[in-house]
């Protein structure tokens, strides 16, 4: 196989010790309806109504959608609209938690088939968890299902800081090869693939041994080498297929799935219990105490701050995910949602954007594009309005990691630019 390009990065790995704590149960959360890719939710509930834990909130009648549950037991106190990172309006719950707290009646369910697979993974409420939020339900009901027999877990977590999905592989590593054996089973699948990156040995070797003598399990170590996690690299470097412009994975045989995804699914056809908390790592450069919590959703970050002992000042930056691609976030108050897995807290030197200069023709950006793309010159394409070169350059296969802008001495914003460019070609 080709050897794909990266950057290596200081892993900072460190609450990969820092076993799992429940953090306690908050006044009030706030859950959003829309915490997926695609369509969000209309609430099912009203203001005053009671609900319990695992309780159904918002759906959609949509196919791209994924239901929404309570995480916790209490009464609906307001149903308000907020603007979603896409942009549009969308509806959240307010819940005032209750002192005793009740669950749904659930129990195990009864997954043969394909059919009957998709249908457990819209009721257990999953999207990608790992990133990006896509439906698991979507991705598991693919028509030429027989066209598949790849399934790739995603267990990299190569960004630097976050250490929740290796929290999972430690904690839960039976429901992770569970889930395996479910899906291989359910879609006719032959192989599947744990990727880890050898960063990780602990993980890699207890998996190991959980996969030994299960015929069509493997855990492939992977070199430690950002973006490793990234969906066409992992899929690339596990089973040497390339994903090329415009096709998904299955259409080249394969479904991918992140390591705490899988966990959760196998969790629901177990228990019947849906999604409804979510374990994140806390840290950052500014963080004495680095830790993993497990926190029901709709937890505002604040919350999670202050169980953390991590005081606001002088932190200059939070993070909603890792320090490649991570979102900043302008309000504290904002909730937890399904595929956050990290809060970062930067100081002053980490937070402040250096001084951009001219481009120096160097071609580090080239050497470091995952995807080999040529970043400076979509820059300028993009800043000339250049659609046609944009197209050329095919700025579409961008997965925006980051490694361009991260390497760049000029300190260009190469991986932004990127990211406008995309869009700009949307709007035609």
């Amino acid at each position: 196989m080709l050897k794909l390009n990266g950057v290596k990065l200081f892993h900072y790995k460190n609450s990969k010790d820092a076993e799992t704590v429940d953090i306690p149960l908050p006044p009030t959360v706030t859950i959003p309806l829309l915490q997926h890719m695609g369509v969000g939710c209309s609430p099912v509930v009203a203001v005053g109504d009671t609900v319990r834990v695992g309780q159904l909130i918002g759906d959609s009648e949509a196919a791209f959608s994924v239901p929404v549950h309570s995480s916790v037991a209490g009464t609906v106190t307001a149903i308000t609209e907020y603007v979603a990172s896409t942009g549009k309006t969308e509806k959240q719950v307010t819940i005032k938690v209750a002192p005793e707290q009740e669950t749904i009646e659930a129990g195990p369910v009864e997954v043969t088939d394909q059919a009957s697979l998709v249908a457990a993974a819209r009721a257990a409420g999953l999207a990608g968890l790992g990133g990006a939020g896509f439906p698991t339900h979507i991705k598991l009901a693919y028509k030429d299902i027989d066209r598949v027999d790849a399934l790739v877990i995603n267990g990299a977590e190569c960004e630097p800081y976050i250490t929740s999905d290796y929290r999972e592989m430690m904690e839960a590593p039976d429901d992770i090869i569970g889930g395996v054996e479910l899906v291989k089973k359910c879609l006719g699948i032959a192989n599947a693939y744990i990727g880890i990156e050898d960063n990780k040995p602990d993980a890699i070797a207890l998996l190991n041994s959980k996969v030994a003598g299960k015929e069509g399990i493997r855990v492939e170590a992977l070199s430690s080498l950002y973006p490793q996690g990234a969906e066409k690299v992992l899929i690339y470097n596990t089973t040497g297929r390339i994903i090329e412009e415009g096709e998904i994975p299955a259409d080249k045989g394969v479904i991918v799935m992140n390591i705490t995804t899988i966990a959760n699914l196998y969790r629901y056809v177990r228990t019947g219990m849906p999604l409804t908390h979510k374990r994140i790592t806390v840290d950052g450069n500014y963080v004495k105490n680095p830790m993993n919590v497990r926190v029901p959703l709709g937890t505002s970050i604040s919350y999670v701050l202050n169980f953390a002992g991590v005081p606001m000042e002088p932190a200059r930056k939070v993070l909603m995910g890792g320090p490649m691609m991570g979102m900043a976030v302008y309000d504290l108050n904002a909730p937890i949602i399904k595929n956050n897995n990290a809060i970062l807290l930067l100081d002053e030197k980490e937070a402040v954007l250096p001084r951009t200069t001219a481009c120096i023709r160097c071609g580090r950006c080239i050497d470091a594009c995952p995807m080999n793309l040529m970043p400076a010159a979509l820059e300028r394409a993009y800043d000339q309005g250049d659609e046609e070169r944009l197209k050329k350059l095919k700025v579409n296969l961008c997965i925006n990691c980051g490694c361009c802008t991260y390497v760049c001495p000029a300190k260009r914003h190469l991986a932004q630019k990127n990211q406008l460019a995309k869009g700009l070609l949307r709007k035609k």
